[in-house]
């Protein structure tokens, strides 16, 4: 069975993941029927919106898209299969054209939304979440960086909540990433089958009747968000890695310990690159950011200012680490956030390419 179901009911163009056994990790063939699925609808005068949901073993919705397919990277890495360049190209472009799609977007965020399942909801018109939804870009615990558009949408969270949330990859209810602008509107979980049917009913599709829907099928409250505000903006205010953890592990509170603990388990050198890409992002557009994200996956899987091979990446170990092995005890070269140097970062952001020969010079 096709691992992306679509179909068009009234105006509306509906689209599911359907990979439910990997949590709708996306493929390669996921995203290139993705990508003519949108590019169809975009350019049909009948189609009025799209609506994009995930599905779980036991149905429809329950878990969005849990990101890329890691296991693919992992073998492509250890056998030196040049697929992912394709693969990262595709889903870049793919993320570009959501972000510019002229159509209403709305993205049914339930269940775990996040790497590449983020890269597929924040370029929506309607970022919908629900009581189930968690939300993280967590590439660092494997040895990578937020991607797929990271580094813009989280450089546009209020004072210095992308840091944060890209170097410790903490993942966040509903209430928290409305709070922080990574989501529009909560839906009641109960009656999210009734919402997406109903969409198909509307009759002359526009802004008033997609409001007159949101006002029928939102959550009649939701939780405050529990975030420490001040403390992440006072303390991944700071300019480096190095300086936000000190001062982290210099405090004695709770909150502030646990966050150094996390950043400490994190690749040393992909905290620093990760840091040096959100504060990059915040002067760049959506297709800008993307560009540079190419670069920086290009190097992060053929390091070679760094002399290494695919097989001993920040990628390749955290990966093994934390999916293949699961023994959660990753060797990171180098160990120590202290130990990473700027000769160490700095070219993850020199394309190896010249700027025609780009493949995403044609993002705008």
């Amino acid at each position: 069975m096709s691992q992306v179901l679509s179909e068009i009911r009234g105006e509306v163009g509906f689209i599911t993941l359907n990979r439910p056994q990997a949590l709708n990790a996306l493929s390669l063939p996921m995203i290139r029927d993705l990508t003519l699925c949108l590019q169809s609808w975009r350019d049909d005068e009948l189609i009025k919106a799209v609506a994009l949901r995930g599905s779980n073993k036991a149905g429809p919705f329950g878990a969005f898209c849990a990101g890329g397919d890691i296991r693919f990277f992992h073998q492509a890495l250890l056998s030196g299969d040049p697929t992912p360049e394709d693969f990262f190209t595709e889903e870049y472009t793919l993320n570009h054209l959501i972000h510019s799609f002229p159509k209403p977007l709305l993205a049914f965020m339930d269940g775990v939304v996040m790497g590449g399942g983020m890269g597929l909801s924040q370029g929506a018109s309607h970022r919908l979440v629900t009581s189930r939804s968690k939300l993280a870009m967590p590439e660092t615990t494997i040895g990578l960086f937020p991607d797929v558009g990271g580094g813009y949408f989280l450089s546009r969270c209020p004072g210095h909540a992308g840091e944060w949330l890209a170097l410790t990859g903490t993942a966040l209810g509903a209430a928290e990433a409305m709070a922080l602008g990574l989501a529009d509107h909560c839906l009641d979980v109960e009656t999210l089958p009734q919402a997406w049917d109903a969409l198909a009913d509307i009759k002359f599709l526009d802004a008033a009747s997609l409001q007159a829907w949101l006002a029928e099928f939102s959550a009649a409250e939701r939780a405050l968000p529990v975030l420490e505000r001040c403390k992440i903006d006072a303390f991944f205010a700071l300019d480096s890695v190095r300086a936000i953890v000190q001062a982290l592990e210099a405090d004695a509170s709770d909150w502030t310990q646990r966050t150094a603990m996390q950043l400490r388990q994190r690749s040393p050198l992909m905290l620093h690159v990760t840091l040096e890409h959100v504060r990059r992002a915040r002067g760049l557009n959506v297709a800008q950011d993307l560009r540079l994200e190419r670069d920086m996956m290009r190097h992060c899987f053929y390091p070679q200012h760094l002399a290494r091979p695919g097989a001993q990446t920040e990628a390749a170990e955290g990966i093994r680490a934390l999916v293949i092995d699961k023994d959660n005890a990753p060797v990171w070269q180098p160990a120590r956030i202290e130990d990473v140097t700027p000769a160490m970062v700095q070219p993850f952001f020199d394309s190896p390419w010249l700027p025609h020969c780009h493949p995403l010079r044609a993002l705008i």
